[in-house]
């Protein structure tokens, strides 16, 4: 199987950051949002980020426009339908997923493979509701995708094995570092992340310690680049909250169970950075303040 063109849908955070990837591994990109609005919105933020290599000097103004004129946007999936392979960047929903992939399936030539950027959603139910079992994996990358090195593969009982190899060639294209896991609820990095911030964060509503020095500790005692109550607010606490119940609907075990402080935030909307509100005050993103949790 080669790929040549590839289809990336939804241009958010995400999608464009797989994008932008993409297009510097070189390939034809697609990208397809769900009206015009957004799409430029996509786009744009796709230019910015060349335009920030390009000051940076990491890119000449020669292969930035080279880079943008393999860019293509549509709302429409009819343009999708001679893709080698697509990449699904939308909201973590597994319904959504699922509509959209049945939707791609009527449109996609039988070559083209499907790939999931899910970071703890089922591959295995995503693939069974299209007629292309054997060329259905998951292809998670990690924010901000064009920093992150990893990318994890997610092989389903059904996925064929030169489908598996070519994506595993493709990952290596852009960069990136592929690792294969089996398509079980959080894959390897979320498996394991996602109870570490969990018991971060029932540590810090019981008074364990401060928000401020349970990072701290964290931070400096296993030398991280961040504690973990940060980077779940950077992540999202929303994300994390439907992470932790996708595993613990899958594995029935308490430490991935979301503890009833995460619950309350998501509830009050204080979803972390992007709300500006978290476990930190994001008033003044370059200085985030802890919350004291005691009050």
């Amino acid at each position: 199987m080669t790929i040549k063109k590839v289809g990336v849908i939804g241009c958010g955070a995400m999608g464009s950051g797989i994008a932008q990837v993409v297009l510097q591994g070189g390939y034809d990109v697609i990208v397809r949002e769900a009206d015009q609005p957004l799409l430029e919105k996509g786009l744009e933020r796709v230019n910015a980020s060349f335009e920030r290599l390009l000051k940076k000097q990491s890119m000449t103004e020669e292969v930035k426009n080279a880079t943008l004129k393999r860019l293509q946007g549509t709302v429409s999936p009819d343009p999708l339908r001679d893709c080698d392979l697509i990449i699904e960047a939308v909201f973590e929903n597994l319904q959504v997923k699922i509509d959209l992939f049945k939707a791609l399936d009527d449109v996609c030539g039988n070559e083209t493979v499907f790939a999931s950027n899910t970071s703890s959603l089922c591959i295995t139910q995503m693939a069974a509701s299209t007629s292309r079992k054997e060329r259905f994996l998951g292809m998670h990358f990690f924010q901000p995708a064009p920093l992150m090195p990893l990318v994890e593969v997610i092989k389903t009982i059904s996925l064929a094995p030169e489908v598996l190899e070519s994506a595993m060639n493709f990952v290596n294209s852009l960069g990136k570092v592929p690792v294969i896991a089996r398509d079980q609820a959080g894959f390897i990095v979320n498996l394991l992340l996602t109870p570490f911030m969990l018991d971060a964060m029932r540590a810090a509503s019981t008074g364990v310690a401060s928000v401020e020095d349970i990072d701290k500790g964290m931070k400096l005692g296993l030398n991280h680049p961040m504690g973990p109550l940060m980077l779940a607010d950077y992540i999202g606490l929303d994300l994390i909250y439907n992470a932790g119940n996708v595993m613990f609907e899958e594995y029935r075990e308490s430490r991935y169970a979301p503890p009833p402080v995460l619950r309350k935030m998501v509830l009050m909307g204080y979803l972390g950075a992007k709300s500006k509100r978290g476990f930190y005050d994001w008033s003044d993103p370059k200085n985030p303040k802890a919350i004291d949790l005691s009050t």
